[in-house]
Order: structure tokens, then C-alpha cells, then sequence
């Protein structure tokens, strides 16, 4: 005979909770999340949370929630399934469902006395959205430790079977970052079907929700993420950092690729794939750093320009060469002229070194790739 489904809470009901948990002093938990695998680090923190007061009710994004926060192939349980084992934990007093991506709606509803998130957060990169509804709802927020070498990503990595059974080497896990029109994106693409490079796109994240880039990585059925990076031109919020880290962690990349991506990457993504992370810029590095780097050549009368393939360093555009392309300058040459010449030399190139990444196993040097190519 099957179990009854188990019902969530509704926010109403939980809110009755808070609001009586209140008139005798005493203080509701909160805490959010997908829980779609439960493993020991997710049960030793629920139990830290629920000891910081004397009831917690878990937020669970939904179905829908999960693959728009996790990429197509999450949840690994359903929403009533892990519904019915969170509420089975003894730590656990009520669970709840929301459909939107962020828990910002549960919260204005419920106004907990206290939030608990795990120790990859700190107060300053919680999500800006839900961080306002805190503030508004006075809540307490406690930061609680992870347990190491305890974690979704990593289960999934050791349930993983081998990529190819034949012992072939599987193709490189690459994700892209673009802010605009994806032209070298769509190289790499039509690389990886013309046979000439030996790659998987696991991911393609972009910080403008309508780029062509996003778009074109939707037609090619990539899994495509949008992360709101904050209003500033170039810098990147603590928040949004941390979503770009964990889409790449969640998609097992091994190479990521920066095509136009035009935000300031940092910590803790520049730390997890250092070495690994890799820039195309329309220039001849170290000359013509920064943006305009086109408009500088010709304004400067240089007699040829190119673009450079790079690791990607905390410092802009001066990470180890791996790979450059020459492009003459002639008389008559417009910035616009020039562009669609050294975008046709970086939609060659790149593809080229990622291919060369793939036979060596790791960053060519330019002591293992002609550093130089004429166009």
C-alpha cells in the first residue's frame, strides 16, 4: 500500500506559527533551499539552525524553481518527495513551497525571527532581493558552517559513471560568458559540429537577460543562466559572483571561456578554475588593454593589431598569453573595417586553442601552440 502524499504548510499556517511562537518569546527559523539529494551536510545544518530557536520551517523551491536555478537536469527528486523526507527529520517543524526563484515572497509572508544559510554565504552575498526582506522583516541572520567535502555537487560528481565506457577521452567541459552578440560563442559552436573541436558546452551565462548570446545558446539547447550582476558598469555584486561560481560548479566545467563578457570577474570563481579560466581580447596584449582596444590601434597608427587569447587573472587583460593572432591595419581602415577582421582572426583562434587545451589536458602554453598566426 502507498504512503498518502505528504501536503506542505502553507505560508498562513506557518505564519500562525511565528505570530504564537512570538506572544511567549520565543523565535521561528528560517531556512531555504533546494534539498535536492539529501546527504549528512544538509542534515548537521538543519540541526544547527534548528537549535538557534524552538521551531524552523524549510522554504523548498519547486520543480520549476530548481531548473531555473539549477540547469534542466534537477531536480533529482521530485517536490513532494523531498517535501515528505524534509518533513520526516525530527529538526524540521514545517515545510513550505514556493514557486519563484528566490525566497523573497515566503519571507514578506512569514517574517521570521531568524534566518540560517550555510557558511558559502556570507551576509553580503545573500541575494539582494531576499536580503531587503530580511532587513524589512527584522530578521536575525546566521551564517552557520558547512561540513566539509559534504555537498550536493560533490554527490552527484562521485555517482557520476565514466563520460565514455570505451576509454575514449570525453570532450571538454567548457562554459562561456557573454554580454552581446555571441559571435564567438557561435565559433565555438560551429567548431564543435564541424568535428575541429572536441568539446561539451555545459553552460552558457550571460548579465543581459535579452543578449543574442543567451539567445543563440537557447537555440543550440544550452543550458543558459541569467545573473543579475548590479547596476554598475563592469563590477559584479558578491551575490551574483556567487551565483556565476555555483552555475559553473553544478555544470562540471573544466575550461571557462569569457567571450565579451563585460563584467569583472572575481573570488570565488577566479580561486576554484584558476588557470582554467580564459579570455579573448581584440588586441595584441600587453598592448591596448581595457575596452576600445580597436579604436586605440588606429588612433595610435599601429601598423597591424590582432587579438590575444589569455588566462584570466584578478588583474584586467594581463594574465599569461596562451595564444595571439596578427591582423594588418591598411590605409582607409575604420574601426568598423578593422572589427569584422580581427572578430573573423578570434573566431579561428580561440576555437584552435581550446581544441590544443583538449589534446594536452591543460592550458597550452606558448611554448605548445604557435603563439602567432597570420590572418
Amino acid at each position: 500500500m502507498s504512503a498518502p502524499d505528504y501536503l506542505p504548510s502553507s505560508p498562513e499556517s506557518v505564519r500562525r506559527l511565528r505570530d504564537e511562537l512570538d506572544a511567549k518569546g520565543q523565535r521561528l527559523v528560517f531556512t531555504n533551499g533546494c534539498f535536492d539529494l539529501l546527504h549528512t551536510g544538509h542534515v548537521r545544518y538543519l540541526q544547527q539552525a534548528r537549535a538557534l530557536g524552538d521551531a524552523m520551517v524549510v522554504a523548498l523551491n519547486s520543480d520549476a524553481s530548481v531548473r531555473a536555478l539549477k540547469g534542466p537536469n534537477r531536480p533529482v527528486n521530485s517536490e513532494k518527495d523531498r517535501a515528505e523526507v524534509m518533513a520526516a527529520l525530527r529538526c524540521v517543524d514545517a515545510v513550505v513551497i514556493f514557486d519563484d526563484v528566490r525566497a523573497t515572497g515566503m519571507i514578506e509572508a512569514i517574517r521570521p525571527h531568524i534566518y540560517a544559510k550555510g557558511g558559502d554565504y556570507t551576509v553580503e552575498s545573500l541575494n539582494a532581493e531576499e536580503r531587503a526582506a530580511l532587513d524589512a522583516a527584522g530578521t536575525d541572520i546566521r551564517i552557520l558552517p558547512l561540513v566539509a567535502g559534504k555537498s550536493t555537487t560533490s554527490t552527484l560528481t562521485r555517482m557520476q559513471l565514466p563520460a565514455n565506457s570505451t576509454g575514449e577521452k570525453p570532450p571538454l567541459r567548457i562554459a562561456v560568458l557573454g554580454s552581446g552578440a555571441g559571435t564567438n560563442f557561435d565559433a565555438i559552436l560551429k567548431a564543435i559540429t564541424r568535428g575541429d573541436l572536441n568539446a561539451k558546452v555545459t553552460a552558457a551565462i550571460s548579465d543581459i537577460a535579452a543578449s543574442p548570446f543567451l539567445k543563440l545558446a537557447e537555440t543550440a539547447d544550452v543550458p543558459t543562466f541569467h545573473v543579475d550582476c548590479g547596476p554598475k558598469p563592469l563590477r559584479t555584486t558578491a551575490a551574483a559572483q556567487k551565483e556565476i561560481f555555483e552555475h559553473l560548479q553544478r555544470a562540471g566545467v573544466d575550461v571557462v571561456v569569457l567571450t565579451g563578457f563585460m563584467r569583472i570577474l572575481k573570488n570565488p570563481t577566479l580561486e576554484a578554475w584558476a588557470g582554467q579560466i580564459v579570455n579573448i581580447h581584440p588586441s595584441l596584449l600587453p598592448k591596448f588593454k581595457g575596452r576600445n582596444a580597436i579604436r586605440a590601434a588606429l588612433e595610435e597608427g599601429e601598423l597591424e593589431t590582432g587579438c590575444t587569447v589569455h588566462l584570466v587573472t584578478p588583474e584586467v587583460d594581463t594574465g599569461t598569453i596562451l595564444a595571439q593572432s596578427r591582423v594588418p591595419i591598411v590605409i582607409g581602415d575604420t574601426e568598423a573595417s578593422l572589427r569584422t577582421r580581427v572578430q573573423k582572426a578570434e573566431h579561428e583562434l580561440l576555437p584552435t586553442v581550446l581544441q590544443k587545451w583538449w589534446e594536452l589536458g591543460t592550458a597550452p602554453t606558448p611554448e605548445r601552440i604557435a603563439s602567432t598566426t597570420d590572418s
